[in-house]
């Protein structure tokens, strides 16, 4: 006589569990990424009426540049918060890569500098993941320390100066095609990271955890490897951005990237990635990059002082929470 063997929710139906903490995530990224389309091409309208040279080729250019090196490094982040982690030291690890790089490079060859940059911003990212996943303090407060310390320290390398950088300005400054490079990288590392979230197994296990941490590592989902390696690839994206940042400007500065969290935070909600994880695309953060982007192009063409971005940009990032956190709350998805 044969008895049936209990299920277990580690064979198929660990599966199923995957798929059904992440679905819903699927189910409206579409949406939301349309509302936001729709609300760029608004933009893009309102300001080429208002101001007949913002619709133009070199313009465009001009905004992609400027937000090449913050979108390279929302890339990663958007995964992070995905997952249901924040990644708040990115400033300072882009700023001490690139500070690094610049010292490095004042007594070795310039590939010397790069390789360090590089494992500065591996190692930065790798110590923000041990204390979060081994050690077990909270992501905000392991990155918001680590943005004190590692600014702190890029002043200590740079002994409070710009660090000039000789022969270092292709990846800055190249144009391909007529296109800057530092455009081609970006939006090589976007469709790098849509592949990565909409068609590999590790995207997926990125919102399975984002989606219920306990149902995934149930499903065999490594929770604490990926939480991991997606700050080690943080780390990684500062760099490269740091390198960007350093080649076009001709030197480093521990100062160069204040703000850059603010600005990485601002385009991932904006572009409909939750704060509570689960939910959120690549594409999504692109598109709020570019609202950020042209709507800052829009008012120094018009005019406007540039002090009022820093007011548009913490206005949107204030909406784009309370509107989310409102739209959890009426269609009953608020986390209990």
């Amino acid at each position: 006589m044969s008895t049936a063997a209990p299920s277990s929710p580690m064979d198929p139906s660990s599966e199923a569990m995957t798929t059904e903490v992440r679905s819903p995530a699927r189910r409206r990224a579409t949406p939301k990424v349309a509302a936001l389309v729709v609300v760029l091409v608004a933009e893009l309208v309102t300001f080429s009426i208002l101001a007949p040279e913002f619709l133009t080729r070199a313009n465009f250019l001009n905004v992609l540049t400027a937000i090449a090196v913050t979108g390279i490094v929302a890339m990663p982040g958007t995964l992070l918060i995905i997952a249901g982690q924040f990644d708040l030291s990115v400033a300072s690890i882009t700023a001490l890569t690139g500070v690094a790089m610049a010292t490095a490079a004042e007594n070795q060859p310039l590939v010397v500098g790069i390789v360090v940059a590089v494992v500065v911003g591996a190692l930065a990212g790798a110590l923000n993941g041990f204390l979060v996943t081994v050690i077990g303090v909270n992501a905000l407060i392991t990155t918001l320390g680590m943005l004190s310390v590692l600014s702190g320290l890029a002043r200590v390398v740079a002994e409070g100066l710009s660090v000039g950088v000789q022969d270092f300005s292709t990846l800055g400054t190249a144009r391909p095609f007529g296109v800057p490079l530092p455009v081609v990288v970006f939006l090589g590392v976007v469709l790098l990271f849509t592949f990565v979230g909409r068609f590999t197994t590790f995207g997926r296990s990125v919102y399975a955890i984002g989606s219920n941490p306990t149902a995934a590592r149930l499903a065999g989902i490594k929770t604490r490897r990926t939480i991991m390696m997606l700050f080690v690839v943080s780390g990684l994206a500062c760099a490269l951005a740091g390198l960007i940042l350093t080649s076009m400007l001709g030197s480093a500065s521990p100062t160069a990237a204040v703000g850059l969290e603010l600005s990485v935070v601002t385009a991932i909600v904006l572009g409909g990635t939750t704060l509570s994880g689960g939910e959120g695309t690549a594409l999504g953060t692109l598109v709020g990059l570019l609202i950020v982007g042209f709507l800052n192009n829009g008012l120094i063409i018009k005019g406007v002082d540039p002090f009022w971005q820093y007011v548009a940009q913490g206005a949107l990032l204030i909406g784009a929470v309370s509107f989310d956190r409102l739209r959890e709350r009426f269609s009953g998805e608020g986390r209990q």
